[in-house]
């Protein structure tokens, strides 16, 4: 049989799916017609097929060398490199491919993924933009566009794509996931609530949808801390095949004599300027480092200013973003870590599919998000007396073993180039009116509380209301929430409405405009408190049932003023308009707030380290049974 009729076998076994016989001939041709394009090309093809990239991108390799104009061949060998995790030469390969071929589509929609994994959302855009323009019917791409346009801000470009993806395809539930984004980030939470549930009914296995929908019920008004936490053990349940998988090398093993430093791996996606940072640094500044070894895992594209001092504090650092998670389950276990601590809970694109698979013997959740993870392997979950009080029904509704280890579990750690405290503008004046403000994110000001906030303006004649949130620039949000306050009797001219501004200084600087700060609910700040508080301005504070909304009263406590805590939605009312009618004592409290707060728990980062150290301690005996050591006290 000459080269061309072995060559036709083969390609007639490959299309016809017998891939074994296929390979057999494609090996053989690869001896007797070693400069065959063809040969090299598809025998690179259908190792692809085979799920083998390493032989994939060595045949291809040589194929581009002997056809280097072969656009579709580029192409696969793109596939390959990529899925051996070169970045670089992948996106070389189909930067090739377009460059032979601009209407290649699916080497567009790979280079906007690849951009999505290396340099960001903004220089995916283009790429995505062109798979759309190549290819118009094909769902995929105007999926993925949305999903960038809505992390840019261009919401409207986001809306329009998606929508040309679900007529498409209806039932892409990606695009529904994507919807639910958009719609959460253009506060429509009820709405975002529904389009995750859609997603997740074409697609039950979607982990990002189900943290999006856990996400978004947390603003929501009529969402009971017993319908929160059954949502949440149904995560942990669609999780539960790969927590079975735990192996026994990361279960706790016995030791002659125990390290005297324990591996720590934090994983973040908010290792950046971002509030997760803000609260970290002060703890891994001043964690004792004889006692801990630091790993920080970054899974973000952006790396700032903020990423270099935590890099600067780390005794290993890795960048995990853009990789998939059985990449991530092998870096984190092969890093040996005693200790892993989630710092995402459902938050953005998270890790709980890693730490479902336990890359750890202990598993811990902290920091950033206020609910139970859900998942079996996660095993504690730091908190604190006041966010998580103890009776049975709170710790019933976590699936982790809640570990209160401090006052307060936060450590706040201001902006270096924080402004001077001005006064309360109502002390400045006597026929000044009271001006009330909030700086949350709009996603947290519920319908319940914009209906609270509207009583206190209709109880206080002539105050105002400053609201500052991310996306209030624009005219359509804007005009969406004078409507809302309109619905309840509030003239336009009482709001005054806030959007980004370029750094922390002009931002902490608008808190001159306020006399008193109001914390949203069901869904408490906690930087935005600390940062009123910095600034010299009293919070008022309702109670809740749950974390999300005992925030306020952790900080408050911290701070030693619990009288700024109300109970019920009149107690809210009272203290808001006792403080602004007392204006001496107002005035008086402005001047002092800042040197409480830094003489408080939230800014003794020495003992708020060491309370963390002792907790991870706590964590890591109480897995492996051991005694705590002579003249230490375990955390309750």
């Amino acid at each position: 049989m000459n080269p061309n009729q072995l060559l036709q076998r083969a390609f007639t076994a490959h299309r016809a799916g017998q891939l074994a016989a296929a390979a057999r001939d494609y090996a053989q041709l690869r001896r007797i017609a070693a400069t065959s394009f063809d040969v090299w090309h598809l025998s690179g093809t259908l190792e692809l097929q085979r799920d083998n990239p390493r032989l994939a991108a060595d045949f291809l390799t040589r194929a581009r060398q002997l056809n280097p104009r072969d656009a579709q061949c580029a192409f696969r060998h793109g596939l390959a490199l990529q899925a051996l995790g070169q970045l670089p030469a992948a996106i070389e390969a189909y930067r090739h491919t377009v460059s032979l071929d601009p209407a290649h589509a699916d080497a567009h929609d790979r280079l906007g993924a690849l951009a999505l994994a290396t340099t960001g959302h903004a220089d995916a855009v283009p790429h995505f933009r062109a798979a759309t323009q190549a290819k118009p019917d094909w769902p995929q791409p105007w999926c993925n566009l949305g999903i960038t346009l809505t992390y840019t801000g261009d919401f409207d470009a986001a809306r329009h794509a998606l929508d040309r993806a679900l007529a498409l395809d209806p039932a892409l539930a990606k695009a529904h996931t994507a919807r639910g984004l958009l719609l959460q980030q253009t506060y429509d939470l009820p709405a975002a609530a529904e389009a995750f549930g859609a997603a997740l009914a074409r697609n039950p296995q979607d982990l990002e949808a189900r943290s999006g929908r856990l996400l978004t019920l947390h603003y929501l008004d009529d969402v009971s801390a017993e319908q929160l936490a059954a949502e949440h053990r149904a995560y942990g349940d669609q999780l539960a095949p790969l927590e079975d998988r735990i192996t026994a090398a990361l279960q706790p093993a016995p030791f002659a004599t125990p390290p005297t430093r324990l591996r720590i791996g934090f994983v973040s996606q908010d290792f950046r300027r971002h509030s997760v940072a803000w609260f970290m640094l002060p703890l891994l500044q001043h964690l004792d480092r004889d006692q801990f070894e630091v790993c920080l895992f970054h899974d973000h594209a952006i790396e700032d200013d903020i990423s270099q001092q935590l890099r600067g504090l780390a005794d290993h650092w890795e960048n995990l973003h853009g990789q998939p998670d059985v990449t991530v389950v092998a870096r984190l276990r092969a890093a040996r870590l005693d200790l892993a601590i989630d710092l995402a809970g459902h938050t953005g694109i998270n890790r709980l599919g890693v730490f479902a698979q336990r890359v750890a013997p202990v598993q811990i959740s902290y920091l950033g998000y206020p609910n139970t993870t859900g998942l079996r392997a996660m095993d504690y979950r730091l908190v604190d007396a006041h966010t998580d009080p103890a009776p049975p029904a709170v710790d019933a509704r976590a699936s982790e073993t809640l570990l209160r280890f401090a006052d307060t579990l936060w450590a706040y750690a201001p902006p270096p180039a924080s402004p001077a405290v001005s006064p309360p503008p109502v002390t400045t004046a006597p026929d000044r009116t009271p001006t009330f403000g909030s700086f949350n994110a709009l996603t947290k000001v519920s319908d319940a509380t914009v209906a609270l906030w509207a009583r206190l303006l209709d109880q206080v004649p002539g105050s105002r209301l400053v609201l500052k949130s991310a996306g209030l620039e624009q005219l359509d949000l804007a005009r969406q929430v004078r409507a809302r306050f309109a619905a309840h009797g509030i003239n336009v001219e009482r709001l005054r409405l806030l959007g980004r501004t370029p750094d922390s200084t002009s931002h902490l600087d608008l808190y001159r405009e306020i006399d008193i700060a109001l914390d949203p609910l069901p869904y408490h700040g906690t930087t935005t408190t600390c940062e009123a508080l910095w600034m010299g301005r009293p919070v008022v504070t309702l109670a809740g049932d749950r974390h999300a909304n005992r925030v306020g009263v952790s900080l408050l406590h911290a701070l030693g003023h619990p009288e700024w805590i109300a109970t019920d939605e009149s107690d809210y009312l009272r203290i808001a308009t006792d403080l602004v009618r007392d204006r001496a004592a107002l005035a008086s409290t402005s001047v002092q707030l800042r040197g409480e707060l830094q003489a408080s728990a939230l800014m003794d980062h020495r003992s708020q380290a060491a309370k963390f150290g002792q907790a991870l301690q706590t964590c890591w005996r109480t897995t492996h049974q051991l005694p705590a050591p002579p003249g230490t006290t375990q955390a309750a």
